[in-house]
C-alpha cells in the first residue's frame, strides 16, 4: 500500500466542518490503495469537540501528533475572556459589539501572525517531518487549509524533497476569504499574505479546490494545475432508519450563523407570513443549531420574529445530521461577501443528502446554484424579491430530489487518490 502524508490542523477530537473533509478522505483512501499518514497538533484549540469522530479513523491510518504553541492564551487575557472560552473563526460574535481590546487583538492576529495563528508550528513541523520522511518515506503529501500554515509546512518539505508530489487542498481561500478585510492589515502585511499565497500556489504540483470559482481564483494567481474535488456527504452519516420530520413548519439552519450570513430581508417576510397566514403562523419555528452571531439575533428581534426562535447550540456531527433530517425546510445562507460565488461548504451536500427542501440565499451564478437540484428554492439577495407564497410551498413538500452519487465521499476519495499517483 502506498503512503500519503496528510498535514491538517483539524482532526478528532475536534469537530465541525474543518474535520470532515480529510477525516472522510482518510476513511476511504485505504480502499484505493493508500495508507493515510496524518500529521496534526497534539494540543489544538478545540472549538467544537466531537470525540465520536475518532471511531471513523481507519485502522490503517498512522496518526502523528506533535505539540503546537498558539497565541490564544494571550488573546484571551487581552480580551478579558476566560481560559476555557472558545475562539470562533470568521469573527463570529455571540456577544455585543467588539471592544477596543478585541479590535487590538484582531490587528495583532492579522499583522503579527501571518498567515494565521498557527504559524509558530511551521518551522518545528518542517524540522520534525524532514527527519521522519527520511526514515519513513511517503509517496505523496497533502496539505489542507485553512489554517494556511499547513501549506507552509508542505512548502518547506517540498523544498527539501523536490521529487515528492504535493497536493495543496483549499477548503477556503487565503486572501479572498470573507473575513480577510476584517484583519486590519497594514500594507506590508497585505503584501506578505499575497506573496506567500502565490508561492504556495506556484510550488504545489496540484492545487485542489472545493469549488469551481475557487479553482479559477487559484489559476489567476499562478496555479499550474488545478482540480475541483468538492466537499460531499458520507452515506454512512445519513440517519437510518429515517428520522421523523417535524410536524411544525420548522426552518432549520445548522452550523455557524455569522453576521455575513444574516438575511435581513427574510426575517420580516417570515414575520409578515406568520401574521397574514394563521395556519403558517401557528406552525412556524425558526431553529438554529450552532452558534449565532449577535447581529443576526438583533436582526431577527427587529423583525418581531424572536417568539418563533429556537436555539439548540452546538451539537456533534451525528446529532447535526439528525437535526437536518427532521427539519421541515433547511435554511442555507451563502456568505454575503465578495467571494459569495465560490462558497460551497460540506453542509450543502449534507443538506442535500437528507432529502429535505432547502431555502437557499446566494448568487444565481454561484457554485451552490450549480449543485442544487429540483425541489429547492434559491433566492439571489441582489436580484430576487422575497416571495412568501413560494417559501410557504416549500413547507408542504414531502421531499426534494435525490443527490447525485458523484458527491458521495466514497467517490470523492477515489478521485483524490487518482491525483496522488499522477505525474
Amino acid at each position: 500500500m502506498k503512503r500519503v502524508l496528510i498535514i491538517t490542523y483539524y482532526w478528532p477530537p475536534n469537530g465541525g466542518a474543518g474535520v470532515q473533509r480529510w477525516l472522510k478522505m482518510a476513511k476511504y483512501l485505504p480502499a484505493h490503495g493508500w495508507q493515510p499518514v496524518v500529521y496534526t497538533p497534539e494540543n489544538p484549540e478545540i472549538i467544537t469537540p466531537d470525540a465520536a469522530l475518532a471511531a471513523e479513523v481507519p485502522p490503517e491510518a498512522e496518526v502523528i501528533k506533535r505539540p503546537i504553541t498558539e497565541p490564544y492564551a494571550f488573546y484571551k487575557r487581552l480580551t478579558g475572556r476566560k481560559a476555557d472560552d472558545k475562539v470562533h473563526l470568521g469573527f463570529l460574535n455571540e456577544g455585543k459589539k467588539k471592544s477596543w481590546r478585541e479590535d487590538l487583538a484582531v490587528w495583532i492576529r492579522g499583522n503579527a501572525f501571518i498567515p494565521d495563528a498557527r504559524v509558530w508550528w511551521v518551522k518545528p513541523s518542517v524540522k520534525f517531518l524532514s527527519r521522519y520522511l527520511k526514515e519513513h518515506p511517503v509517496d505523496a503529501i497533502v496539505s489542507t487549509g485553512p489554517p494556511h500554515s499547513m501549506h507552509l509546512i508542505a512548502l518547506g518539505l517540498k523544498k527539501k524533497f523536490p521529487g515528492l508530489r504535493w497536493i495543496a487542498d483549499w477548503r477556503d481561500p487565503w486572501t479572498n476569504i470573507d473575513f480577510y478585510d476584517q484583519l486590519k492589515l497594514s500594507a506590508w502585511a497585505d503584501r506578505k499574505h499575497h506573496r506567500m499565497e502565490r508561492e504556495v500556489v506556484s510550488a504545489a504540483d496540484v492545487n485542489v479546490a472545493v469549488g469551481w470559482s475557487m479553482a479559477d481564483e487559484l489559476k489567476a494567481i499562478g496555479a499550474q494545475r488545478t482540480e475541483v474535488i468538492t466537499n460531499g456527504y458520507d452515506p454512512d452519516d445519513v440517519p437510518s432508519p429515517p428520522v421523523p420530520v417535524d410536524n411544525d413548519y420548522s426552518l432549520v439552519h445548522v452550523g455557524n450563523m455569522t453576521a455575513t450570513r444574516d438575511i435581513p430581508q427574510l426575517w420580516p417576510a417570515l414575520a409578515e407570513l406568520c401574521r397574514t397566514d394563521a395556519d403558517f403562523g401557528a406552525k412556524f419555528r425558526l431553529r438554529f443549531v450552532g452558534p449565532v452571531d449577535h447581529a443576526v439575533l438583533a436582526s431577527i428581534e427587529k423583525a418581531g420574529l424572536s417568539p418563533k426562535l429556537e436555539r439548540v447550540g452546538s451539537v456533534d456531527h451525528a446529532q447535526a445530521m439528525r437535526e437536518m433530517a427532521r427539519a421541515r425546510v433547511l435554511l442555507l445562507s451563502v456568505n454575503d461577501t465578495a467571494n459569495a460565488k465560490g462558497v460551497l461548504t460540506s453542509k450543502v451536500f449534507e443538506y442535500l443528502a437528507v432529502g429535505r427542501p432547502i431555502l437557499a440565499f446566494g448568487p444565481r451564478d454561484g457554485d451552490v446554484a450549480r449543485v442544487l437540484g429540483e425541489g429547492h428554492l434559491l433566492v439571489d439577495r441582489e436580484k430576487d424579491p422575497i416571495d412568501g407564497r413560494r417559501i410557504k410551498a416549500l413547507f408542504d413538500r414531502s421531499e426534494a430530489s435525490a443527490l447525485d452519487r458523484v458527491y458521495a465521499r466514497t467517490e470523492l476519495a477515489e478521485r483524490m487518490a487518482g491525483l496522488f499517483a499522477q505525474q
